[in-house]
């Protein structure tokens, strides 16, 4: 590479006008980029206010078919179906997720039906459905990461089945992509996609999503940092990314996101395999309430986004992302 210096450079020309920093722009994002996620809920109002996520809300059904329709407008083609599930519905086993009438199952069935063309997405997990808030079956106060794997793999078949296009493991119990990909294929489910949370950390940004899918009362002081990676590492990212990659992931995800771009990057470098960051609800709440005190530029979020983008994310899954649309839009 040839390094010119001053004057004969003048790395100032390219940024003089508006349209030439667009036209030299590095990276760039668009609604195509975005994937919206979505709390729905079995109630009777069409929407619930969720108190620490400013513009987010849990739907019913009637609402969910409503939403999705004005993301189509905006142009967005993807969303994540995340369920807040009544307290009389949860137990150890998180049974309900195994019910073929459940909110998520018949969301599924009633976007496919009136949205085929809009990418479904379903989070293959019990930590909605348990009464103790983990995202397996305990044994001895402990999640038990093998007997976990047999029910994931049904709950897995069964959202195939309901007419999620993407599964999409959040648990990290070590195997699940591999027995979720076999279940898959013998049931003739070829072209299921699986999205793994391949580097999920136990981070204290998720803090406003467990508030609305009502996971953190039942979980309470609890940790899950026995299947969480700890947020220290770096190359253990790689290694999950290597054993779900084998086992069958044909898309991988960091989470948090912002504050995870170093293992985005580290990913994508490695293994050039499609891979998606999700801007956690704590990200997006900090953000979203720094705009709406005027602490920060609304622009802030679009830049939070674009950084991702830069970091090697070939989708984001962010809350904002129909704010984020109708900018693009516009």
């Amino acid at each position: 590479m040839i390094k010119r210096t001053y004057p004969q450079s003048r790395l100032r020309r390219t940024r003089a006008k508006g349209y030439l920093r667009d036209l030299v722009a590095e990276n760039h994002l668009s609604t195509n980029d975005l994937i919206q996620p979505i709390f729905i809920a079995d109630q009777q109002e069409m929407k619930i206010d969720i108190p620490s996520m400013p513009g987010i809300y849990r739907h019913n059904l009637e609402s969910l078919y409503a939403e999705t329709e004005e993301l189509i407008k905006q142009g967005i083609k993807s969303v994540a179906i995340f369920p807040a599930i009544d307290s009389d519905k949860k137990d150890a086993q998180g049974s309900h997720a195994f019910d073929d009438k459940n909110i998520v199952c018949s969301a599924l069935r009633g976007l496919a039906e009136r949205f085929p063309e809009v990418i479904k997405i379903a989070d293959v997990a019990l930590d909605p459905y348990t009464d103790h808030g983990h995202d397996g079956v305990l044994s001895d106060s402990r999640v038990d990461n093998d007997q976990t794997l047999k029910l994931l793999q049904e709950q897995a078949l069964l959202l195939a089945q309901s007419g999620a296009d993407v599964l999409a493991p959040s648990d990290m119990m070590d195997g699940r992509v591999k027995v979720i990909r076999n279940i898959l294929e013998s049931n003739g489910l070829v072209d299921t996609i699986i999205l793994s949370y391949t580097a999920k950390y136990a981070s204290s940004f998720y803090g406003p999503f467990r508030e609305a899918v009502g996971s953190a009362a039942n979980l309470g002081k609890a940790s899950k940092k026995t299947y969480q990676m700890n947020f220290a590492n770096l190359d253990e990212a790689l290694h999950e990314t290597a054993m779900d990659i084998q086992e069958g992931a044909d898309i991988v995800m960091v989470k948090p996101g912002t504050a995870y771009l170093d293992v985005v990057h580290a990913i994508k470098s490695k293994f050039q395999i499609p891979t998606f960051v999700y801007q956690v609800s704590g990200e997006y709440s900090m953000l979203k309430l720094s705009i709406e005190k005027g602490w920060l530029d609304k622009d802030v979020m679009l830049e939070s986004l674009l950084c991702c983008k830069r970091a090697g994310a070939d989708a984001i899954l962010t809350y904002a992302a129909k704010q984020i649309a109708s900018e693009l839009n516009s």
